[in-house]
């Protein structure tokens, strides 16, 4: 077995134990998710910026009424209060 290949281990492996086999498929599930996720957080996000030089500030092309924000109650999303930089919080007027 010292000399085999990594590829004929690894079948070795999985024939001498077959519980592993839905293990590895949600293993590779779970990472394909996970790099599918970031491919899309890197494409989608107008916090993320490819090209400087031709837009440098890719989140000003949102007007105030793109939301890109996902609620979890399926409302709006409304922006919290600023807070000054002393960290008192200053709320609007009413």
């Amino acid at each position: 077995m010292a000399g085999a290949s990594l590829g004929a281990r690894f079948y070795q492996q999985i024939k001498r134990h077959p519980g592993i086999i839905p293990m590895i498929g949600f293993i590779c599930l779970g990472m394909g998710s996970a790099g599918l996720y970031l491919l899309r957080l890197a494409l989608r996000s107008p916090d993320v910026c490819w090209d400087r030089k031709n837009n440098p500030e890719p989140w000003n092309r949102l007007s105030p009424n793109d939301q890109y924000k996902v609620p979890l109650d399926g409302s709006r999303v409304t922006p919290h209060p600023l807070t000054s930089w002393s960290g008192d919080l200053q709320l609007p007027y009413h």
